[in-house]
């Protein structure tokens, strides 16, 4: 997304619109060793289980397991996957140096129509060839629980997510997007599309953990119905995997929380209204 030869902006310029650094244009990814990786699926495993485990929790977990590891190999890993426990506490996520941070527009307010908020989060995962991890990113309607767009990619600079979200804004636009305060969501790119299509931005700030609530349930839907049944050895595996399933989530997954319907048909208005 980066034009080394724009005629009005610098390479340097654009970095900072989507919010990644200039050496991250030559980044090559380094695969994980196995050993690397195998824990890595552990604490994925548990993290999926159990998603208020952090790296105080996650270490003494793994050594009851068999895993002689220390509390600072298991946070590189976890900060590496991007995870981090869900509990109230200040601060889940960092933005970007000079990155505008958006007030909270959620307290209070009760969600009862599609469209009327769109959240979004990112989770890691791993890959069996060439011991490498990827990210994935998803839009999710709150109300009807839809996922509006999803991508994938092997690090986690801004570019990816905005990418995303432009999909995503073709099909509709929600009331309030709501995100962290990560460096791929404050980015100006990200921040200034959103606001050219007349969407207000809401950022989780202290003590809002409960906010990424369904969208971790996606998380681990997606990942024990899915990712872990089937076990991607390939990155082309992997890109027609989650869309296959996300279609089946959306258009044929029962949703006990909907009314036993599934998301499309809520998103739609189509179906019984939900409690």
């Amino acid at each position: 997304m980066v034009e080394a030869d724009h005629p009005e902006l610098s390479v340097r310029r654009q970095c900072e619109l989507l919010g990644l650094s200039r050496s991250s244009l030559y980044y090559q990814p380094t695969g994980e060793t196995p050993e690397n990786l195998r824990l890595m699926q552990l604490i994925d495993e548990q993290y999926t289980a159990c998603p208020f485990y952090g790296s105080r929790k996650m270490t003494p977990w793994l050594d009851q397991h068999g895993e002689e590891v220390n509390r600072k190999r298991v946070q590189r890993r976890m900060r590496k996957m991007g995870l981090e426990a869900i509990d109230p506490k200040p601060r889940l996520s960092t933005a970007g140096r000079g990155h505008k941070v958006s007030p909270y527009l959620l307290r209070g307010v009760k969600v009862e129509r599609p469209n009327h908020v769109w959240n979004t989060d990112i989770t890691y995962v791993p890959m069996r060839e060439g011991f490498m991890c990827l990210y994935l990113a998803a839009v999710l309607d709150w109300y009807s629980r839809y996922v509006i767009g999803w991508r994938l990619s092997n690090t986690l600079d801004g570019s990816f997510c905005l990418e995303m979200l432009e999909d995503a804004l073709r099909s509709g636009k929600p009331e309030v997007f709501n995100t962290d305060q990560g460096v791929q969501f404050t980015a100006e790119a990200c921040t200034g599309r959103l606001e050219a299509a007349e969407v207000a931005v809401s950022m989780d700030g202290r003590g809002r953990a409960l906010d990424k609530l369904f969208v971790e349930r996606l998380w681990k839907t997606v990942e024990y119905e899915n990712i872990y049944i089937q076990g991607y050895e390939t990155v082309s595996e992997l890109q027609r995997g989650p869309r296959r399933y996300f279609g089946f989530y959306n258009e044929d997954r029962l949703h006990e929380s909907l009314g036993y319907q599934t998301p499309g048909t809520v998103y739609r208005g189509i179906g019984a209204t939900t409690g």
